[in-house]
């Protein structure tokens, strides 16, 4: 049985345990303000989210865009959330493996990439000459 915290700035609160701040760092002296610290928490979630959501919207579209937004919201939120800091640093390991055996298979890597973007090209290039949005729609009934 753990004993319970007695202060509050040792309580997780509702977004989680608190990421330990380097002293005199900034987020040291903004959680030492009173009322700002948690203001600061809520900002730094929500920022993660908008960009971690931004990467979801973008799935819809093929290519590696959706990896940048929602690695930036990790590490947005690795700066505050010891949770994501540790969720943050298993996918950097990942993305680091990942690198290694693509710089190890430089060729089928490149083929394999290169056949992702034709295939984008192709699939805009598609949508755009046969007007398939359009067809899309009237066959689902929205025109």
């Amino acid at each position: 049985m753990s004993t319970p915290c007695t202060s509050p700035d040792e309580r997780p609160d509702a977004l989680g345990d608190r990421r330990p701040p380097t002293r005199g760092s900034f987020r040291d002296r903004v959680r030492r303000k009173p009322g700002i610290g948690p203001l600061w928490r809520v900002a730094v979630f929500l920022l993660g989210l908008l960009s971690i959501a931004t990467g979801a919207a973008l799935i819809v579209l093929p290519g590696p865009l959706t990896i940048p937004p929602v690695v930036l919201g990790l590490w947005i939120w690795s700066t505050e959330f010891e949770w994501a800091h540790r969720f943050f640093a298993r996918a950097r390991e990942h993305g680091k493996d990942a690198w290694d055996h693509a710089r190890a298979h430089r060729v089928t890597s490149s083929v394999v990439t290169g056949g992702g973007l034709v295939m984008a090209f192709a699939a805009v290039w598609a949508t755009s000459r046969y007007h398939l949005v359009d067809q899309g729609m009237a066959y689902v009934g929205l025109r």
